[in-house]
């Protein structure tokens, strides 16, 4: 980093101090705020969102219109969520599992898993949670885009890795995924987001066709893991750890083809079943369709 890059990180270190004096409450106050904020003086994102919902879900304007705000403050939550990573995770009193017998499959499983999760409820502070699932040298890795901007990029990477798990840029992941797959280590994926057609399998997902990205699923067949859907939804000020029944990639049959379209089917319907059930907490102002399909493909 330069000076100037150096400097902008350590007075965002300051600031991300002082924030957390205010504690979950505080966060998570300033976080609706920010969420009512961008709802208020950002009129396109808002359009799009309550359109997405009323498409994508079928409920009406009105219905639209509250869901979309809701889920405009559960992100802003999520953003300054980021500074309390460090305060969360297995042993916090404000975590609660939502399937205790999948969770210890999940605990006691010595296979190499792809966990796919979505920007969906708390995803800041599931890393918090996937950096204390398994004691070290056992793998924990996230998968990320990175920020442009230095000093932000530096800071956030140090928030998200504050209790164990590695952060991996998604541009040139590959390798050192396979590397922690082969270690038996568990590599989370954000795997709702639009993706280029170069890189897409087009696949339903909330009664219209989208861009999904293949790596996650390509990777998980090729490393024969398991594929096991996750999630950290929020009640009240209290977190739930939400799991489904995972994919063994092993036992998928047909073409190598084949089976990565199996796998990415499988967990976009998961992530799609986590939307459903709680709409408000998915991040509705992201463009997710933007990726069209192009005749003939």
């Amino acid at each position: 980093m330069t000076k100037g890059d150096l400097l902008r990180y350590h007075m965002l270190c300051g600031a991300g101090y002082a924030l957390r004096l205010l504690g979950f409450p505080g966060t998570a106050f300033l976080g609706n705020l920010v969420g009512r904020l961008v709802w208020r003086f950002v009129p396109s994102r808002r359009t799009l969102a309550v359109n997405n919902i009323m498409r994508h879900l079928g409920m009406n304007r009105e219905e639209a219109e509250r869901t979309a705000k809701a889920s405009f403050c559960h992100t802003g939550r999520s953003f300054m969520e980021i500074l309390m990573t460090g305060r969360f995770g297995m042993n916090s009193p404000r975590l609660h599992i939502a399937s205790p017998e999948l969770m210890q499959r999940l605990r006691e499983c010595q296979r190499p898993i792809v966990a796919a999760t979505a920007h969906f409820g708390s995803w800041e502070l599931l890393a918090s949670m996937l950096g204390q699932l398994y004691a070290p040298p056992r793998p924990r890795v996230v998968v990320v885009r990175r920020y442009k901007d230095a000093a932000v990029q530096e800071f956030i990477a140090s928030c998200r890795e504050a209790t164990g798990a590695d952060m991996i840029g998604h541009r040139n992941a590959a390798m050192s995924v396979i590397r922690a797959l082969h270690k038996n280590g568990i590599v989370a994926f954000l795997v709702d987001h639009n993706t280029s057609s170069s890189e897409a399998e087009f696949l339903p997902f909330l009664n219209e066709v989208a861009a999904v990205n293949m790596g996650p699923a390509l990777l998980a067949v090729r490393t024969k893991a398991l594929v096991w859907p996750v999630a950290l939804t929020r009640e009240g000020g209290d977190y739930v750890f939400q799991l489904k029944e995972p994919l063994d990639t092993a036992t998928l049959e047909g073409s190598r083809d084949d089976q990565i379209k199996a796998a990415a089917m499988f967990y976009t319907q998961a992530i799609e079943s986590f939307i459903r059930e709680k709409p408000e907490q998915w991040f509705w102002m992201h463009d997710r369709w933007k990726t069209k399909e192009h005749p003939g493909t």
